[in-house]
């Protein structure tokens, strides 16, 4: 099996999104997606360099970095399912308006035309707030499956959303066949 697994700018996340790249690694072939912000963006969690090395290394596929290269995901049928984690508020809100302007927003619509899943690992600070909509949107959806999340820091941060990661494996087996790994909210 072949799985686009695109890589959004939560930085915080990327110590827990890297170990589940390697899990699915393990069993396929992966084919990292980096948005503009992961190409561009140093942070306290390290810098654009040591994630497109790390996504290489787990993979042994060059991440792809441009609109130009992802378009051909769709026509040529190149995945059977497409993970987004972290999918950013940002990212949700394009999904959910079809906004295809970035690397990982237009592998997302290329590869739905084939009508073929989408997995969502959100992870936002406003998740229940300006973002939820956009979830509910995308919910409401066909293709596309979330990986259960819940708040992460409610005292600290009552609106921020985070998903399980650990749960991505199982949410992309059950989106093949056609089911939303439930509860959703955990």
């Amino acid at each position: 099996m072949t799985l686009g697994f695109a890589l959004c700018g939560s930085y915080c996340t990327f110590s827990k999104i890297f170990p589940v790249m390697e899990v699915l690694a393990k069993e396929n072939r992966v084919i990292p997606i980096f948005s503009d912000n992961v190409q561009k963006t140093g942070s306290r969690f390290g810098e654009p360099a040591q994630f497109y090395e790390k996504a290489f290394q787990i993979t042994g596929v060059e991440p792809i970095c441009s609109i130009a290269e992802a378009e051909p995901i769709g026509p040529k049928k190149l995945l059977d399912a497409l993970v987004i984690a972290p999918c950013t508020g940002n990212t949700l809100a394009k999904l959910a308006h079809s906004i295809a302007d970035t690397p990982v927003t237009m592998a997302a619509k290329s590869h739905l035309r084939n009508g073929r899943p989408v997995i969502v690992a959100v992870s936002t600070n406003d998740g229940l707030a300006g973002a939820a909509e956009n979830i509910g949107r995308l919910l409401a959806r066909k293709n596309y499956y979330f990986v259960p999340f819940g708040q992460d820091d409610p005292k600290n941060k009552p609106t921020s959303l985070v998903a399980h990661f650990d749960k991505i494996p199982e949410t992309v087996e059950l989106a093949l066949r056609r089911m939303q790994i439930q509860p959703i909210l955990v």
